[in-house]
């Protein structure tokens, strides 16, 4: 029998000491479980590791006169889910320390069972103090790299500490409703008769929102393609899109397809869906089969239009750009480990080439709308406003929105903002 917390102590180690995505390491270790509720913990104890893991990884320094993360990196991240158990899951003390203790054994390491009794258990009579060393830091108190947390009280001075706080809350299930499909209202009393909890969103008009998330195969309709999963920030881009009947639609960098769909769901258009990964380009015709829509899926470098592009200009473009998605922390809580400050230069030379290259795609009169799940200046209005400057035929389109804040060009939803994820987007028309 497969021992729940080992499982996730291994998993976790990939994560956050080797570098692999939460999503990828959770789908191969869910298949050695059978059970629904070791499945629940096996998620919980991986989501919240590594959401807390740079917390309790500071906090392992001060509990151990002898690091563990090179030596036995299962057991090290054994130990920070033993200390997420206690804290953050606020699992029953006795059961958590000695399941955590019967892990490392699991783990074939049970010459270090008394360690992890001891560490844990000093924890349990030290924590109040542990607790205030780690909260006087704020990259300790909020579990996020020092670099971001700088870089989120310079561009945003007055929302850093609101932001790092709803990176660490529970998202709620946003759901998009197939309106070619289904009536959101009709929907909506099919999973309240189902025994969801379910709202419709206050101003998003397919949004419907339930407080948890859940496997959503579960829900009635998702076979059906009555629905698909998307926050509310990222169905704001085809509120911004406009797109009307007849007209030719290019969805850049569209991996894995949820607004190219919401865009054919609100028109009859010609969609190109461009992705540079064949991989993820197969989860846009999954995603399109699934809700009963056509586009044209193509794998090609939205930064270089010359290998795919057949001359036919464009009425509306959405650059959805590759980015830090330091504004979905809260639903990838594994970004922060893997995403360094470095990483910004070569981003942003990105978003300028993509942005460069596809603005002659445009016809005259055509709107380009420019997203990023980002939070950050320079990846926003920072490639947005050199690009306006350098154009004499772009002409940036005011717009507000319910939530979030102007930016100097554009508008940026802060993760939080009415419960929703961080996006930023820009709206720009080519004059004729």
């Amino acid at each position: 029998m497969t021992d729940t917390r080992a499982l996730a102590a291994r998993a976790l180690a990939e994560v956050a000491l080797a570098g692999a995505s939460l999503r990828e390491v959770s789908a191969r270790a869910m298949p050695a479980l059978a059970d629904s509720r070791d499945r629940a913990l096996l998620m919980a104890l991986l989501s919240e590791g590594a959401r807390w893991w740079l917390r309790f990884d500071a906090a392992l320094d001060r509990l151990l006169t002898q690091p563990l993360r090179r030596r036995e990196p299962a057991v090290h991240a054994l130990l920070v889910l033993g200390l997420v158990q206690l804290d953050v899951l606020r699992l029953d003390a006795y059961a958590a320390v000695a399941a955590t203790v019967e892990a490392v054994r699991a783990l074939g390491r049970p010459h270090l069972a008394g360690l992890v009794n001891a560490v844990l258990r000093r924890w349990q009579r030290e924590g109040d103090g542990l607790r205030a060393a780690l909260d006087a830091v704020p990259a300790t108190r909020h579990a996020h790299p020092a670099w971001l947390v700088e870089a989120l009280v310079r561009d945003w001075p007055d929302a850093a500490e609101r932001v790092l706080a709803a990176d660490n809350a529970e998202p709620p299930l946003m759901l998009r409703v197939n309106r070619r499909r289904a009536n959101r209202a009709a929907f909506i009393e099919r999973l309240r008769m189902d025994g969801w909890t379910a709202e419709p969103h206050a101003w998003l008009a397919d949004a419907v929102k339930l407080p948890h998330s859940t496997d959503v195969t579960r829900l009635p309709g998702f076979a059906e393609g009555l629905f698909a999963v998307q926050d509310g920030a990222a169905q704001v881009a085809a509120d911004l899109l406009a797109v009307r009947d007849g007209e030719r639609v290019l969805d850049a960098c569209a991996a894995p397809g949820g607004k190219a769909c919401h865009v054919l769901e609100r028109a009859d258009v010609a969609l190109v869906a461009l992705e540079a990964d064949a991989v993820r380009a197969r989860r846009i015709d999954q995603n399109l089969a699934r809700l009963g829509l056509t586009a044209a899926v193509v794998v090609g470098d939205a930064g270089a239009p010359q290998d795919w592009w057949d001359g036919r200009p464009f009425d509306r473009i959405l650059i959805d750009a590759p980015c830090s998605a330091t504004g979905v922390l809260r639903r990838r809580p594994d970004v922060r480990l893997h995403r360094r400050a470095s990483d910004l230069p070569a981003l942003v030379a990105t978003q300028r080439r993509i942005l460069d290259a596809l603005w002659p795609l445009l016809a005259p009169g055509g709107r380009l709308v420019y997203a990023t799940c980002a939070v950050l200046r320079a990846e926003n209005e920072g490639v947005v406003a050199p690009f306006l400057a350098a154009h004499a035929d772009a002409r940036a389109r005011p717009f507000d929105l319910p939530t979030g804040q102007a930016a100097a060009v554009g508008w940026q939803i802060l993760p939080g903002d009415d419960d929703l994820d961080g996006m930023y987007y820009a709206v720009l028309d080519k004059v004729p």
